[in-house]
């Protein structure tokens, strides 16, 4: 099954014209450093030394409009080192504590708010965040009516224009290499990562989290904003701003990071995302992986495979091959770091995906061959294999349904 069975009364929006660039962004302009303000708040001064600042955005309705973003550096960076662009989900703003936590790791970073706001205070992942007077569209939840507006004034075209902007931002600073700077979006900020680094070839990786595109075919909007619209404003915002739209640009290094349960962003949306890609895709689906901002939005797979790509570390491991064949299933891979398990993840459950419930056994692993094998059980629907390395981290096949 291709969607959720609860579907099939709904109209679906698949995507028109697949691939088609859109005339949206000037990247000659989003690929220069943005103007930057100050930010005197008492309230905003970090104790880590980490900076609040605005930003130039798009003119909004005529009108120039500033971003809000924190922009940490290690205070022992050497000439060198590299960085990350974070992009919050709905709900959320720029958080100074996700900047924190990767400037600790040796990364610089900068962090923005894509809804015109500034947060109240410093510490924390839920804060109050109020608009300020140079905000651009509002994000109201995807902002789906306002489909048939101006399309740059549009507020997904602001965000993702505004994740270039900080990129150009980030690689400007002093002791960055900005031939190894990459991004992270967790929930719509996977979302609009996707779209960024399908536009803007100067990501060296791209760790998207939940977000994913074919939203039209499956998602949480498909039940409920989708089904209110007019269907032409629903098949615009699809044509304007989904993933899959450009996704086929992207020859990047990507992880794509989910849970088999998310309410958001559901596995067969999900599958096609990371097809769309034209570089190489790495997988982490953990089960019932919670939906939040980090730490949960920020597993612990990220950093390996950042490191992987601008440090030189070990890398995740890479799965080769997988299939089945009458009542087995197998997997090949590659990996420089031992693996401690095997786990054979499968649900006996149809329909929706949200409602699933997954169970996992452990699959056997044919001794130095890095193979592994199963049998699969009667009453399987749709399965997956996840290895599990030393260092605790998860990588996925991709999930396959079938009819056993």
């Amino acid at each position: 099954m291709s969607m959720d069975s609860q579907h099939t009364d709904l109209l679906t929006f698949p995507l028109p014209n697949k691939g088609r660039a859109l005339p949206c962004w000037d990247l000659s302009v989003l690929m220069q450093v943005p103007d930057c303000y100050d930010v005197q708040s008492s309230e905003l001064k970090s104790p880590c030394g980490i900076r609040p600042l605005y930003f130039e955005g798009l003119n909004y309705q005529g009108k120039p409009t500033r971003v809000f973003a924190w922009l940490g550096v290690p205070s022992d960076a050497s000439d060198s080192v590299p960085g990350i662009v974070l992009v919050h989900g709905g709900g959320g703003t720029a958080f100074h504590d996700w900047v924190k936590l990767w400037v600790d790791r040796g990364y610089a970073a900068i962090a923005i708010d894509t809804t015109g706001s500034t947060p109240e205070f410093v510490h924390g992942m839920e804060i109050s965040h109020p608009r300020h007077a140079y905000a651009g569209p509002a994000f109201d939840d995807g902002a789906f009516a306002a489909a048939m507006d101006c399309v740059t004034d549009q507020w997904m075209c602001h965000a993702v224009a505004d994740t270039i902007l900080a990129h150009s931002l980030l690689a400007s600073q002093p002791k960055i290499d900005s031939q190894r700077i990459g991004i992270s979006g967790v929930s719509w900020g996977g979302v609009i990562s996707e779209i960024a680094v399908s536009l803007d070839d100067r990501f060296c990786f791209a760790a998207p989290v939940y977000g994913c595109g074919h939203l039209g075919e499956n998602s949480y909007w498909l039940e409920t904003d989708f089904q209110k619209l007019d269907p032409e404003i629903a098949r615009r915002w699809i044509e304007l701003w989904d993933p899959g739209m450009y996704l086929g640009n992207a020859r990047l290094p990507m992880l794509f990071c989910n849970g088999t349960n998310d309410k958001h962003f559901r596995p067969d949306s999900w599958q096609k995302t990371y097809r769309d890609v034209r570089g190489p895709v790495t997988l982490s689906m953990k089960i019932r992986m919670p939906h939040d901002h980090p730490p949960a939005g920020d597993p612990a797979e990220i950093l390996v495979f950042a490191d992987s790509i601008v440090r030189q570390g070990s890398a995740l491991p890479m799965i080769q091959e997988q299939g089945y064949s009458e009542r087995a299933a197998w997997l090949r891979w590659e990996s420089d770091v031992p693996i401690d398990s095997v786990e054979f993840v499968y649900t006996a459950d149809e329909g929706n995906w949200v409602q699933r419930e997954w169970h996992s056994l452990q699959a056997t692993i044919k001794g130095s061959e890095q193979t592994a094998e199963v049998s699969i059980p009667t009453e399987c629907s749709a399965c997956y294999f996840n290895l599990i390395d030393t260092r605790g981290c998860i990588v996925s096949s991709e999930h396959f349904e079938t009819k056993i």
